[in-house]
């Protein structure tokens, strides 16, 4: 039977990154989005309002995936909100196709706010976890639209008979424009500008994150984790971790990527300095650098996003993900941190994206 993918959120850094995936594989790949494009070779874009029933059937008419890569949610101002909105996304979609008995997997790709909380309550004093985070860590007894999402899955495969699996990255690193959390993108921006006014490239960060050992989730890792997942018998109906394989510490690797734009790094010095502070001002001097270099992309928000990062950067303990389970299961894809980095900084530049 035929390989048919639908990539819910292609255009963000994990579906674009899975939707290449599946197309060097081989797959028939659809990408589900909102707003869709077109620069991936080989990807069917599907332009479809998740929130609206009729519309996602009217556009998923004679689509008849195997299986459901849902990677995308949507934000909004409270956490009772995010339960209510980004529940209702999985179930409006797996409602939809429940008719045509098609799918055979759904994965589902969340992240370890699973482990430290909602963004109210993100990484606070009395509800932090003990690092490594473990897949069997149990939830934690606050409102959080990841469980929602997961349980929306659970009940439909219940129903339907289909396998699940769900991803839990740590901070996602990996080409995407226009991306609500996309800390690889901010930090080449940021250091862009740093690099034309003469300023340093100083850590927005805590000491913790600073000092602690840390790793991240290069998208093409996730992307491979989230096939590998779909398709192996031993993994079915489970949930991962999946980090690239290797830790760092932050106060190392940030000095590598100031050197990789050729800057002055700053460290720790007993403040946090968030980024999304430090750039407030900077709209007109990313459009000014943007107009002087002729790149493609003028406003700084649509690069940009410090808030995330600084959530990232900020937290009071290290943290990282222990990935005991799926190597046990066989996934051995891997990839240097510094090197997640450094692809991306040289893609943006290649896309004429940056300087």
């Amino acid at each position: 039977m035929e390989n048919i993918a639908l990539v819910v959120g292609a255009t963000g850094i994990t579906g674009s990154n899975l939707a290449e995936e599946l197309i060097a594989q081989g797959w028939t790949t659809y990408g589900l989005s909102r707003n869709p494009t077109s620069n991936i070779q080989g990807l069917r874009p599907i332009k479809a309002d998740l929130m609206n029933e009729q519309n996602l059937a009217e556009a998923l008419e004679g689509i008849s995936p195997t299986h459901i890569y849902f990677t995308t949610w949507m934000r909004n101002d409270t956490e009772e909100e995010n339960i209510r909105v980004n529940g209702m996304l999985v179930r409006n979609l797996l409602t939809v196709l429940s008719p045509k008995k098609s799918v055979k997997h759904v994965a589902l790709v969340t992240g370890l706010k699973h482990y430290l909380g909602p963004f109210e309550a993100y990484a606070k004093e009395g509800i932090l976890p003990e690092t490594p985070v473990r897949e069997e860590h149990p939830r934690l007894p606050l409102p959080n639209f990841y469980y929602a999402q997961e349980d929306e899955v659970y009940k439909a495969s219940e129903r339907e008979g289909f396998t699940w699996s769900i991803h839990r990255p740590h901070t996602v690193v990996g080409y995407a424009v226009g991306n609500l959390m996309n800390i690889g993108t901010t930090l080449a921006v940021y250091a862009s500008i740093c690099k034309e006014t003469g300023r340093k490239f100083i850590w927005p960060g805590s000491e913790a994150q600073w000092n602690g050992v840390s790793d991240v989730t290069d998208a093409r890792v996730l992307a491979k984790q989230l096939v590998w997942a779909s398709t192996t018998e031993s993994a079915r109906n489970q949930a991962f971790n999946i980090a690239n394989g290797d830790v760092f510490r932050w106060k190392w690797l940030w000095k590598r990527l100031a050197d990789w734009f050729g800057i002055e790094a700053e460290g720790f010095d007993s403040t946090i300095k968030p980024l999304e502070k430090e750039l407030e001002n900077d709209h007109q001097v990313w459009t000014a650098i943007a107009e002087k270099y002729n790149l493609k992309e003028k406003n700084l928000d649509r690069l940009s996003s410090a808030w995330h990062t600084d959530l990232d950067l900020g937290r009071p303990l290290e943290v990282m993900c222990d990935m005991s389970k799926s190597r046990k299961l066989g996934f051995t894809a891997y990839v240097s941190t510094e090197d997640s980095f450094t692809d991306v900084f040289k893609r943006l530049r290649a896309e004429n994206m940056i300087p």
